[in-house]
């Protein structure tokens, strides 16, 4: 995958993750999912970030943000925290928990913010997941339908 273009080596990588063939599916985990969702909207909360949508798949997550702090900051909280937590509940203290691989990308125009947005809330029923995006419960198409 390392010779393709950055695009197209982020949507053959998707793949795979979408079909659940790569790597350990820890977030298919109902407290593992939520801890991810809450250190989500905590960035959003602390007012590091604007968070658009997001998606917490089994074994990725996608996210659609606005940063107010570096990109780097941002990543570290969420990952850090979660990492440590997440290994807790799984009874693996000290090991990786994320891959240190991220794709990210600046979006330009208002049509491509709502093809990413719609992208990433439609994850779960491109991978098979869900019938509809609202019924993912790990994602903020499900938290626009169910607030609170």
């Amino acid at each position: 995958m390392g010779e393709l273009p950055d695009g197209k080596r982020f949507a053959e990588f998707d793949r795979h993750l979408d079909a659940g063939n790569y790597g350990p599916t820890w977030m298919s985990k109902e407290k593992v999912a939520a801890l991810v969702v809450e250190a989500l909207r905590n960035t959003d909360s602390l007012r590091l970030c604007k968070i658009h949508a997001y998606v917490v798949m089994p074994n990725h997550v996608h996210v659609l943000l606005e940063p107010v702090v570096e990109l780097a900051r941002i990543t570290k909280l969420i990952k850090g925290g979660t990492a440590r937590a997440a290994n807790k509940m799984l009874g693996r203290t000290g090991k990786f928990f994320w891959q240190d691989e991220s794709f990210d990308h600046w979006i330009r125009t208002s049509a491509e913010f709502e093809r990413v947005r719609a992208y990433i809330e439609r994850n779960p029923v491109k991978a098979g997941l869900a019938q509809r995006p609202e019924d993912w419960k790990w994602s903020s198409a499900y938290r626009s339908c169910n607030p609170g």
